[in-house]
């Protein structure tokens, strides 16, 4: 997982009381966008600092993309269900658009990939990554494993599954 530390400048722009009105309206859980980056990328609040200084920033998880980074509540909107359907429905149809292409080339080319061990820290992107696999065809086993654990299951996992291909993400 890529982790962006962004400690972005105070938008000028934003009035003091929509400043205020904003951090008290975002809370854990929330679907929000940057709109420093002209909402991009969809988040979901993992957490909210507040500063000393009364600031508060978001520590924000993403909903399609593997990323985490933070932000300014001053920054941040919520998004409506129906742009988070449509991110959702876009990455599907990406991947969908990809297996099709796979499928095309081991016509050509026959081959039959290894067995695949892979290790996870994030539980939303393990079953991501276990429907990929599945929709791919590859023969896969997927496990949720929190990153301080990791290291001392890997033998045990390797032996139990005897896997061709080991993958390792971390967050």
């Amino acid at each position: 997982m890529i982790r962006l530390n962004i400690i972005q400048k105070k938008n000028s722009n934003l009035k003091k009381d929509d400043k205020k009105n904003n951090i008290t309206l975002i809370k854990k859980g929330d679907i929000v966008a940057r709109k420093s980056y002209n909402k991009d990328i969809i988040f979901i609040v993992n957490r909210i600092i507040k500063l000393t200084n009364g600031q508060g920033y978001a520590i924000l998880k993403g909903v399609t993309v593997r990323i985490e980074a933070d932000a300014p509540l001053e920054d941040i909107e919520k998004v409506n269900a129906d742009r988070v359907a449509d991110a959702e429905k876009k990455i599907d149809e990406l991947l969908k658009r990809r297996i099709n292409n796979e499928r095309e080339h081991y016509r050509v080319y026959p081959i039959k990939p290894g067995k695949i061990l892979h290790l996870d820290g994030d539980r939303k992107y393990s079953e991501k990554s276990a429907k990929y696999y599945k929709k791919l065809g590859l023969d896969a086993v997927v496990k949720n494993i929190p990153e301080n654990k990791q290291a001392n299951l890997v033998r045990p996992l390797l032996e139990k599954y005897n896997p061709d291909i080991l993958v390792i993400t971390r967050t």
